[in-house]
């Protein structure tokens, strides 16, 4: 009996299935090893054989193209005659061809020519390693790269942290001009800000090529080829490599969920045939991503998969992968418009015991190559056993993202009322996990044009107008008092790990639109406006802030060492939430207008208790009202631990415990002093009127009009939300009932 049904006893009716599940997954890796291969890592070699190589007495071509009748080399060096240069059949589907030094240099342009029956057809080398675009004829081509010259790697001796904190990014929107950025851009101009804010990890977007720049990087042609939109692959490697002299992890979002459907790009009809690399007739075909799936049974497509993965961790040093698509991988019907209501809809026909088996071949890989490294399914499903270790019967990840925690914040603030959430339903949500979770508000998912960033939906036409510090109105105080707060309990409670989508951290405004003909190719949304937070005159620059310091209290504190939150109140009428996470205390009052002094909170340990910081800090724009100050866990007349808070509406706080013995000294967040890139002096803070209109306009919001009232300065405010409601005490309430998750 496999370890997973003692740990998850509630599998064992399903006992058969998963000994299928594993019986199959046995017979393919005995399969893979029938040869000279002893392990998974001996196997996974593609890319050493075919692609191109040079030699010490020239050049080596070799492609996998079993349906050709011939293939050709064809490119710059024999100025583009494409039947000049015949490829040699070797066994086995293989071809080759050797060329003598000084035909091909690092840099020349080639592309494959294959003949089947009639047909002559171009295509890029399925192993290219760089792959470009004509500034002309926008038409791709392959180009050499030459894999004799070795990087001057430093990252010996790196060593990531544990769990990962991780930070979403896409390197060409990563700079505030209208343009592309480049991987070195990112890695002098980027990693400290992500190293300054206290992530860990980075997570990067769109590196597989791919000839459409507004895929997001998820329609992939050359799965070898580091994308060529952000520079060389030297550039590349340089950001890795600085990331981890910071001691930042690097993952990379690989997709091998799908590919693109293009023939010329892509792997589709290399060979002539539709079935190479993926599934003939319905199967290989995805209904609503027009994309094509592979068929994860052949042998050849395991190691070309396999291979690129083995690629990606040793050429490039990536430190562990996010699969994109596993949901869609794991069932025939790609589990579209499924509600996963009981454990049996995950053990039927509909299963894809293929790409299960290919993804547990994967993680094992992956271990074998790397111990350290990680991988993160992007599956919403919540298959059983996901993280499970492969040899216990489950699939083998580190961990699954939290895909429907965004879905709760969304439906929270677009169908309730503030005064109408429910804390017990919320928190139930937020802690029921069936495998280690990386939890996030929103990821570039939401950021996306046609959806809303959370700020968006707090503030929404406000994000143009009241962003000023000395602007205070009711929509844009509550849009940053949730803002905070809301974050603060998705990353303390929501998961194992965390991930921010680049600039949501601040509120970034507006959504992401790649360069279009709908819009005018226009770059205006596919950038980041890293000023906004630097300025100093506007409020995100405090969101900022307080991001930096929830993040590295995480670490300093090591919250995530404890596996769930420990509730210690929910009060559903007085809106209060309270709970520890490796003896950090987190108090948040959800409620709209109700502030409360002198409020109970049952805790675990009798000593002192300290507040760290609040979401009401002022230099996190909010209005000071809860202090750092320091409070007793003895409350004559009442039994057990308890801590006496003064509660201002829509705040929270997090304390921690000391010795009472201990000096009151504040406690502070150590954050490192990193040098991030200065902006150009001289640079207004606020967006000029005009500004303000034109984008106010292209949102399709009018504009707020001249002329209107002064809003109230922060002092003011900030003494009317102290006032505007008198306090309720609670003196001596009895603890509701602890609930353990």
């Amino acid at each position: 009996m496999y370890h997973i049904l003692e740990t998850r006893p509630e599998l064992k009716p399903y006992a058969s299935d998963i000994e299928l599940r594993m019986e199959h997954y046995n017979n393919k890796k005995q399969q893979l090893l029938s040869g000279k291969a002893h392990s998974l890592k001996d196997f996974a070699n593609a890319h050493s054989y075919y692609g191109f190589h040079h030699l010490p007495d020239g050049w080596v071509y070799r492609e996998w193209a079993p349906g050709a009748d011939r293939l050709y080399l064809t490119g710059d060096f024999n100025n583009w005659k494409w039947t000049a240069n015949p490829l040699r059949k070797l066994r086995n589907g293989n071809w080759e061809i050797k060329l003598p030094e000084g035909v091909l240099h690092q840099g020349s342009r080639v592309l494959t020519i294959v003949k089947n029956g009639d047909a002559l057809t171009q295509h890029i080398p399925a192993y290219a390693r760089r792959v470009v675009q004509d500034k002309e004829s926008y038409s791709w081509c392959c180009e050499v790269w030459d894999d004799l010259t070795p990087f001057p790697w430093t990252d010996q001796n790196f060593s990531p942290e544990e769990p990962p904190l991780i930070y979403e990014a896409h390197v060409g929107m990563a700079s505030e001009d209208y343009r592309i950025a480049t991987y070195r851009e990112f890695a002098d101009n980027i990693l400290p800000r992500i190293q300054n804010l206290g992530y860990n990890a980075v997570q990067l977007m769109a590196v597989m090529e791919h000839p459409f720049y507004g895929s997001f990087g998820y329609q992939v042609s050359s799965f070898f080829a580091a994308s060529s939109w952000y520079g060389l692959p030297e550039d590349l490697k340089y950001l890795v490599n600085k990331a981890h002299e910071m001691g930042i992890r690097v993952i990379l979002d690989i997709v091998h969920s799908h590919a693109i459907a293009n023939t010329t790009e892509g792997l589709n009809m290399f060979d002539g045939t539709s079935y190479q690399y993926f599934h003939d007739g319905w199967r290989g075909n995805h209904p609503t991503w027009g994309t094509k799936c592979f068929n994860y049974d052949k042998p050849e497509v395991i190691h070309f998969l396999l291979s690129n993965l083995k690629f990606w961790l040793e050429e490039y040093h990536f430190d562990g992968f996010r699969f994109d698509g596993v949901t869609s991988m794991l069932y025939l019907d790609h589990a579209l418009g499924t509600d996963f209501s009981n454990l049996s809809m995950y053990f039927t026909m509909n299963t894809d015991l293929e790409s299960l088996t290919y993804l547990q071949l994967a993680n094992d890989l992956i271990r074998e190559v790397n111990p350290k490294a990680i991988t993160i399914a992007e599956d919403m499903s919540g298959m059983p056993g996901m993280c499970e270790p492969v040899k216990d019967g489950g699939i083998g990840f580190s961990y699954r993202l939290g895909m429907g925690i965004p879905d709760i914040w969304i439906k929270y603030i677009k169908e309730r009322r503030d005064e109408d959430w429910n804390l017990g339903d919320l928190w139930t949500e937020l802690v029921f996990r069936n495998a280690p979770t990386i939890a996030y508000v929103e990821s570039h998912d939401q950021a996306l044009v046609g959806d809303k960033t959370l700020i968006f939906r707090l503030a929404d036409a406000a994000m143009y107008t009241d962003m000023d510090k000395i602007v205070h109105t009711l929509v844009i105080d509550r849009a940053i008092a949730l803002h905070k707060m809301i974050r603060l309990l998705t990353m303390s409670a929501g998961g194992n790990g965390y991930m921010n989508f680049m600039g949501n951290e601040f509120g970034h405004p507006e959504w992401i639109d790649f360069p279009r003909p709908g819009n005018g190719h226009s770059y205006h949304y596919c950038r980041r406006q890293w000023s906004l937070v630097e300025n100093g005159y506007l409020k995100y620059g405090g969101l900022n802030a307080f991001d930096r310091d929830m993040i590295h209290m995480a670490k300093n504190y090591h919250i995530f060492k404890e596996g769930w939150p420990k509730l210690d109140w929910v009060h559903e009428d007085d809106h209060i939430l309270a709970y520890e996470r490796n003896g950090v205390l987190f108090v948040f009052n959800f409620s709209p207008d109700k502030s409360y002094s002198d409020y109970l909170i049952p805790v675990s340990q009798s000593k002192d208790y300290q507040v760290l910081f609040s979401t009401d800090d002022t230099e996190y724009c909010g209005f000071g009202r809860c202090g750092k100050v320091r409070v007793s866990s003895f409350v004559p007349g009442v039994s057990g631990s308890h801590v006496k808070l003064y509660l201002p509406a829509r705040t929270a706080q997090v304390l921690v415990p000391v010795d009472p013995s201990e000096p009151a000294a504040k406690p502070v967040i150590t954050v490192e002093a990193v040098e991030v890139p200065a902006k150009k002096p001289g640079r207004k803070p606020a967006k000029k009127a005009a500004d303000t209109a034109d984008t106010a306009k292209a949102a399709e919001v009018p504009a707020k009009k001249p002329g209107r009232k002064p809003a109230k300065k922060a002092a003011e405010a900030a003494e009317t939300a102290k006032t505007a409601e008198e306090p309720v005490k609670k003196r001596g309430r009895k603890p509701a009932k602890k609930q353990e998750p």
